[in-house]
Order: structure tokens, then C-alpha cells, then sequence
């Protein structure tokens, strides 16, 4: 799987920035060959390699970037959410065919701010962007995106999230976890191991974000008031905005009761582009 990965990291740069240009451009439907000149491809080309590494078609990606669709599966997502938490939060729960199991860093252990933790990171390619993975002996820790110049200050929020841990550039042990992660037809997967650093409400509105089943959105209220109350939205938003995990523990499902997308942070563009990954996949399956 490494070898599959290491081959389309060339490709990466170049479907990120379409995919990219399609998600800030979808409005005005841009064409193949539109998209794939951002890309620098020709458009067969562009198809093809767009298609293996997004795991859906250009067409089906544009297909579903519109706010249109989450305004309308938000007439169903609280139910939906509903009966994810009714079944429980402490097991584990599947993003399309990939498993994680969730550890929580206990609280004596998160008030040390890292110390003693050895903390390895490093950046792989991804279609989203360049992906920053960070792992502990327990499991990943962190993952976030960033555009190009932005690799420093996404690194140092990183660090400043356990100020007291080591951290050790480790591209080798990271890259297990990006193939799992950021290759979408990687096969053979296995349980990614999770550990989350937070305080307990933190760990709580976290544990919830794992229950939105993939291609379904809920919005910050319904979720604040199935986790405490309707009162405790700024709490909740809070609390998602602090998410250590992109994609895996999935914030990005969270809009706003209008059905607009709301924050993100990674950028709207990245939630935008994500929520339509998930739901062209979806129709695939």
C-alpha cells in the first residue's frame, strides 16, 4: 500500500487544486476541460486520475456540491443522529470501511499538557491538501490540513495543543496512518487507533461527532441539545472547532440550522468539499 501511495503522490498536488477550484467554482459549473487545466492535465487524464484517488467521478463530485442537499438532509439528520447516540458512543464507529477505536488521554494525563508524551508527526499528500499526522504510542493524534504556506502555522497549533510533549519528525510511522486514512481505495484495512486529548465536555461533544453517519449533516443546535440542552450550542460549537482530528472524527458534518455550512477548520472550502466527497461515494456503494 505504501508503494500505491508513493506512486500517486505526483497526482495529488494536481487533483487538489481542481478539486479544489470545482468546490470554490461549482456554482457556475465548470467544464472538464476548465478543471483540468487548473489541474494542469488533459481532460482524460484528469478523469482518470481524479476518479482513482476521490473514488468518484468529477461529474458526481460537482454533482453534489450544493448547499441545496445538506438543507435538505437536515430535515432528517436529528433523527438520524438520535438513533446513533441511542445505540451508544463507546464503541466503535465506521467512516465507509474504515473502524476506529477511541481512546481518551485521561484527565490527570491531558492537565500535564503532554509531559513525558512523545509525539510523532509528519506531512503527507492528500487530496485535500498537505495532511499533517501526528500519532502517540496509543494511536493518531491529529490530523489537519493545510495549503501551501500554511505548513508552519498548522504545525504550531498543533504543538501548542500539549506544549510539554515531544515532538519527533517521524514520516515513516505516519505514513502507515495516511494510507489508511487518505487513500480511498486502499483495501485490507485495519482498525485505526485513535487517541483524543481534551477536556471531558471536549471528549463528550467528540465521542458525538463519531455517531453522524457518513452523507448525513445535523446542525450545531440538534446536537447541543442531545448532548445537554439547546442552550449549550456555544459550548458545542466551541468544542467542535477544538476537534483534533479532521475527517476521521467528522465536524465537518456539523451545519448550521439554515442548512448553511457554517465554520470549519480547515476551511469552508475543505467542508464543502467533503460533505460532497461523502455523499458521491455513498450513491457508489
Amino acid at each position: 500500500m505504501l508503494d500505491i501511495a508513493e506512486q500517486r503522490s505526483s497526482s495529488y498536488g494536481a487533483i487538489s487544486r481542481a478539486l479544489m477550484f470545482l468546490a470554490e467554482n461549482f456554482r457556475r459549473q465548470p467544464s472538464l476541460e476548465e478543471a483540468a487545466a487548473v489541474g494542469g492535465l488533459s481532460p482524460w487524464h484528469f478523469q482518470r486520475e481524479f476518479t482513482n484517488l476521490a473514488g468518484v467521478s468529477p461529474k458526481a463530485f460537482v454533482a453534489h456540491l450544493t448547499l441545496e442537499r445538506a438543507k435538505r438532509a437536515l430535515a432528517n439528520g436529528r433523527p438520524v443522529l438520535d438513533a446513533a447516540l441511542d445505540a451508544g458512543l463507546s464503541g466503535p464507529s465506521r467512516l465507509h470501511d474504515l473502524v476506529l477505536k477511541v481512546e481518551a488521554m485521561t484527565p490527570g494525563k491531558y492537565a500535564r499538557r503532554g509531559a513525558g508524551l512523545t509525539v510523532r508527526y509528519g506531512w503527507h499528500d492528500s487530496l485535500l491538501g498537505r495532511a499533517l499526522l501526528a500519532v502517540t504510542e496509543h494511536g493518531l493524534c491529529g490530523l489537519s490540513f493545510a495549503a501551501p504556506g500554511e505548513e508552519q502555522s498548522q504545525f504550531r497549533d498543533m504543538t501548542e495543543r500539549w506544549p510539554e510533549a515531544h515532538f519527533v519528525e517521524d514520516v515513516g510511522t505516519t505514513a502507515r496512518f495516511a494510507v489508511q486514512i487518505l487513500c480511498p481505495d486502499a483495501t485490507g484495512r485495519k482498525a485505526v487507533p485513535v487517541q483524543l486529548f481534551g477536556t471531558p465536555w471536549q471528549l463528550h461533544v467528540w465521542k458525538a461527532l463519531l455517531a453522524i453517519p457518513a452523507g448525513s449533516v445535523v446542525a450545531y443546535g440538534a446536537l447541543a441539545e442531545k448532548l445537554c440542552s439547546a442552550r449549550a450550542g456555544r459550548a458545542t460549537a466551541s468544542a467542535i472547532g477544538r476537534n483534533p482530528i479532521a475527517v476521521l472524527i467528522p465536524c465537518h458534518r456539523v451545519i448550521t440550522a439554515t442548512g448553511a455550512l457554517g465554520g470549519y477548520r480547515w476551511g469552508e472550502t475543505r467542508k464543502r468539499a467533503l460533505l460532497a466527497l461523502e455523499a458521491a461515494r455513498a450513491e457508489t456503494v
